[in-house]
């Protein structure tokens, strides 16, 4: 989504002098495509400064880079005009103190790691990757083989993928997967919408129709956006509809699932097993992986610390964008990627791990 934040039009004048603040720690490693547009602008690379100090930048800042923005610096970034977001969410920008004619952007560019991190962890999951390379490493030899009781894997072409959201990353999974020979079921808000390029589907329904998706696959991904409607959306109801031989996946916001129920059908082997991308807290609470249930004693999981969409890659198309950005205000140009200044009716503002 875009929206203007000057006249569309170039000016007369030269592009402007920026002063730009980056206080986010990870795209600081790509300063050289932010400024590649080689503008006049003043860079204050801040990532690494004290909090006080990063107040007296931020109160000369026209730009704002960051990864949140906390009510104090919101408020004392007087004179921004636009802060930028260096993923895609937005949960982390304090809306309420920043001045009012300061857009906000965000970017994106993870679909396609995160749906080749999806594919992944549903191959080590069916092919019990984890417990083979232990075993081996322990001295142990365990085939089909050598052992009656291993079981034969499925091939992905086997298996059915079920997704809740076709947004972004949902398609991606979409189009990987069916490249590969699997069928792809969905559920989504509108089921009639278009279906995106490049996505062919089995089957497709509404929200309503979630437990006829997940009785009929075989690997269940959860993409969609956390807000008050899809809080706690995979439940114990829910994951009680899943085959027995299912894997869940969780690449959108831990909450999304209720964490209790997961470990109960873990645990119990009511699930096959589930991949953990997403957690329901922070590491700043001292708990690692952030989850009020021991999930790293089970061994039909595969977790990981939210970096789904940590490619390289992924960081230079979001760096390319702010960048664009920049040179688009200084130009007096449309800016792109604009998100809305209230939340959406609904939204649930939790914390959330770097995106």
């Amino acid at each position: 989504m875009s929206a203007a934040a000057a006249s569309p039009h170039r000016l007369s004048s030269p592009p402007e002098a920026l002063r730009i603040v980056v206080t986010d720690p990870i795209i600081s490693r790509f300063q050289n495509r932010l400024r590649h547009d080689g503008g006049r602008h003043h860079w204050d690379m801040a990532a690494a400064w004290t909090p006080e100090r990063q107040l007296e930048a931020l109160a000369g800042a026209d730009v704002v880079v960051c990864s949140s923005l906390n009510p104090a610096q919101a408020a004392g970034a007087g004179k921004v005009r636009l802060v930028h977001v260096t993923g895609a969410g937005y949960d982390k920008i304090s809306f309420p103190e920043l001045a009012p004619e300061a857009a906000v952007a965000n970017t994106f560019h993870h679909a396609r790691p995160i749906a080749e991190h999806v594919l992944m962890v549903t191959l080590m999951l069916s092919r019990n990757v984890a417990a083979a390379d232990q075993a081996v490493r322990n001295g142990q030899w365990r085939t089909i083989a050598t052992d009656n009781t291993v079981p034969f894997h499925p091939s992905l072409a086997d298996l059915t993928v079920g997704l809740l959201g076709l947004g972004s990353i949902g398609a991606e999974v979409a189009r990987l997967a069916g490249q590969l020979g699997m069928k792809v079921r969905a559920v989504r808000r509108t089921p009639t919408a278009s279906v995106p390029d490049g996505v062919t589907l089995d089957w497709v329904g509404g929200n309503d129709e979630l437990s006829v998706l997940l009785a009929a696959s075989d690997v269940v991904v959860v993409t969609v956006p956390l807000d008050s409607s899809t809080q706690g959306l995979v439940g114990a109801t829910e994951l009680a509809a899943m085959k027995q031989s299912a894997l869940l996946i969780n690449v959108s916001r831990g909450p999304v699932v209720d964490q209790a129920a997961l470990y109960s059908a873990l645990k119990d082997q009511r699930i096959a097993g589930a991949g953990i991308d997403v957690w329901w807290g922070s590491p700043a609470d001292g708990a690692v992986p952030p989850a009020a249930f021991p999930f790293a004693s089970l061994d039909n999981t595969v977790l990981t610390p939210h970096h789904s969409g940590h490619a390289r890659i992924t960081f230079e198309r979001r760096a390319d964008d702010i960048a664009a950005n920049i040179r688009r205000l200084s130009e007096g140009l449309e800016l792109m990627n604009i998100v809305p200044r209230t939340p959406m009716p609904g939204t649930v503002r939790t914390p959330s791990l770097p995106a």
